[in-house]
């Protein structure tokens, strides 16, 4: 396998990298129902909710080496996501790429495999999204890869610049000019989801809010 190298993407703007940190994936969800990754890719810091550009890795099995390469050449907000190519076995995110991509400025890692060290994620407070732990990990043997071409990953198709949606609910990949009408829609939802939360907690009933009694009621009359 051989190495391909594409430029870096155009990043999103701050105004809209600012509107999707306003936004819940899972407010998201309600209505799109493709772009979201598989979701037994969670957080490994579940707390946190990260936006940012798409910049794409394929690495082969054992191999990490392009990723250390990767990390001269990222800018702050940009978000690594990684395509292991099938490979669940070997982790190639631990503690001290995790710190070196934090103070390179990436904004977060998702990886369609595992990673390693989650304490040392932890405690160094870079955000990471993958499919668990893994003792073993990736060496830096350059046996080839791919920056910036069209991964997969969680089931998802990533090309480099899309803009990405992380939090504790899952990982949301969008179109780069998909991206501020949706955070603007998803808003706004939430702003109607919080009204509806204090009417419950003045009493009224959720099947009455959202209509679904009034529905069944009709259902069941025309039965």
């Amino acid at each position: 396998m051989s190495f391909v190298i594409n430029p870096m993407p155009p990043q999103l703007s701050a105004a809209v990298i600012a509107k999707l940190n306003q936004a819940e994936t899972a407010t998201i969800g309600h209505t799109r129902h493709w772009g979201f990754m598989d979701r037994r890719i969670q957080a490994v810091i579940p707390t946190v909710r990260i936006a940012g550009t798409a910049i794409t890795l394929q690495l082969p099995a054992q191999d990490s080496a392009l990723l250390h390469h990767a990390l001269g050449l990222v800018r702050p907000g940009d978000v690594l996501v990684i395509d292991r190519l099938g490979d669940d076995k070997h982790a190639c995110v631990g503690g001290v790429v995790a710190l070196a991509a934090k103070l390179a400025g990436v904004a977060a890692a998702v990886i369609d495999g595992p990673a390693t060290d989650f304490s040392e994620i932890r405690d160094c407070g870079f955000p990471v999204w993958c499919r668990g732990p893994s003792p073993i990990t990736t060496r830096a043997y350059a046996l080839g890869g791919a920056l910036n071409k069209p991964a997969s990953c969680g089931g998802v198709t990533v090309s480099p610049g899309d803009a990405v949606l992380l939090d504790e609910n899952g990982v949301l990949v969008l179109p780069p000019g998909e991206a501020e009408a949706v955070a603007d829609a998803a808003i706004a939802r939430q702003a109607l989801t919080a009204e509806r939360v204090e009417r419950v907690k003045r009493g009224e009933k959720l099947g009455d809010i959202s209509g679904a009694s009034a529905k069944i009621a009709a259902a069941m009359k025309g039965a």
